[in-house]
């Protein structure tokens, strides 16, 4: 069961929120990188690379180990768990309110196959039939006369 209000699952959702975090864990889904390797497509410095890092240690999401100088991240996946976990919750409602939608409209298509008859009450009272126009009077008008002008 996941605590749905606990600090770890905040901060990986914190951490996946940014799409440079991202696709730093999807490097690593690859294989060990260094922070300088980490930094290199984004052409970033080191400093802004090493808090994205910090953020996905917080996490959970990766470890890093300093041999030397060089600072290596790996990707710890099972902090990964519990967001799934969380997002499997909601993906069984909304398929369970799809289900219900897509039953209502196919309801809804078999009552257009199948017209239902009229209740005896609802019918329409007969139309009446349009009355004739009277015979419009013949005349003719004149064209308006114009003032001259001065």
């Amino acid at each position: 069961m996941v605590d749905y209000r606990s600090a770890r699952l905040d901060a990986v959702f914190h951490a996946l929120a940014d799409p440079t975090r991202r696709a730093m864990l999807h490097r690593l889904a690859e294989r060990e990188h260094s922070v300088g390797e980490l930094a290199e497509p984004y052409r970033m410095t080191l400093a802004a690379a090493s808090k994205h890092i910090k953020a996905l240690e917080r996490a959970g999401l990766v470890r890093r180990t300093v041999l030397g100088r060089t600072h290596v991240c790996r990707l710890e996946a099972g902090p990964l768990h519990g967001g799934f976990e969380w997002l499997r919750h909601y993906e069984r409602y909304w398929n369970q309110r799809l289900d219900s939608l897509e039953a209502l409209l196919h309801a809804e298509d078999e009552a257009q196959v199948r017209p239902r008859q009229p209740d005896a009450s609802k019918r329409a009272a007969p139309k009446e039939k349009p009355r004739a126009k009277p015979p419009a009077a013949e005349h003719k008008t004149a064209a308006p006369r114009r003032k001259p002008r001065a």
